[in-house]
């Protein structure tokens, strides 16, 4: 591991944004939330702040409960999607919680109300924090149903100012011309535009997330989670996963 002065020495950027998918924190266990997995995400998060680079997060709750997969006759979407919500902020409390017992300063702002457990989700508060060195976890998404993390993710991104958005995926390690589980030919890209992925209708988010990415001129990266070092590897700009900058 880089010495905390290499480390900042390292570092490509000032302020980040980084999604963590909600299945990328089970790990091995297919459901909840995997200790183990938690905890080298911190670890990694504690190096970058340590670096000076000012991180916000937000975390899916697809590892707990996807609202778009619950049977329609059973519970309406608007419903389900806010059960979802609620999932997210379990996630959120849990990072929030490994990340202090390391020594970050972390604070978790909800897009619904929840003031028993987070505070309520205010821009200008979220940039101060960030400034302050703090870590910034946003939960509920967007606050709306209909709108996934994905979503929420684009839009924090660029609320707060961040220089990029970071995708960080489950067991994906970049964009595919189609999906590497089925076709084993498939092609990886290192690099795209937002218009080549937008041309090529490439699964890059969903497509109101990308939007907002596009529209804004925010550069996205793909990469997979559990790959060593991850997400220190992203901020120190290493070639790894699949990059997506404006035209």
């Amino acid at each position: 591991m880089a010495s905390k002065e290499e480390a900042v020495l390292q570092s490509r950027y000032r302020r980040i944004l980084l999604k963590l998918s909600g299945e990328a924190l089970t790990g091995k266990r297919g459901f909840g939330v995997d200790w183990a997995v938690l905890n080298v995400v911190a670890e990694q998060i504690q190096h970058v702040t340590e670096s000076r680079v000012e991180v916000a997060v937000v975390v899916g709750g697809g590892n707990f409960w996807r609202g778009s997969a619950v049977d329609s006759n059973q519970m309406d979407r608007a419903t389900a999607d806010y059960a979802g919500m609620l999932a997210t902020v379990i996630n959120a409390l849990a990072l929030q919680s490994v990340l202090e017992k390391r020594g970050v300063v972390t604070r978790t702002q909800s897009a619904i109300p929840i003031e028993s457990v987070a505070e309520p989700y205010i821009r200008r508060r979220a940039m101060r924090h960030l400034e302050k060195g703090r870590v910034v976890i946003f939960a509920c998404g967007t606050g709306n149903p209909y709108m996934t993390t994905d979503t929420a993710a684009a839009l924090r991104a660029i609320e707060v100012g961040a220089e990029i958005l970071f995708m960080a995926k489950n067991k994906v390690d970049g964009i595919y011309d189609s999906d590497p589980a089925k076709n084993t030919k498939a092609k990886k890209f290192d690099k795209l535009t937002h218009r080549q992925a937008l041309e090529l209708n490439l699964k890059v988010m969903d497509v109101t997330a990308f939007s907002l990415c596009r529209e804004n001129k925010l550069p996205v990266l793909v990469f997979d989670l559990s790959a060593p070092r991850s997400i220190e590897r992203a901020v120190a700009g290493e070639p790894i996963g699949t990059t997506v900058s404006p035209e």
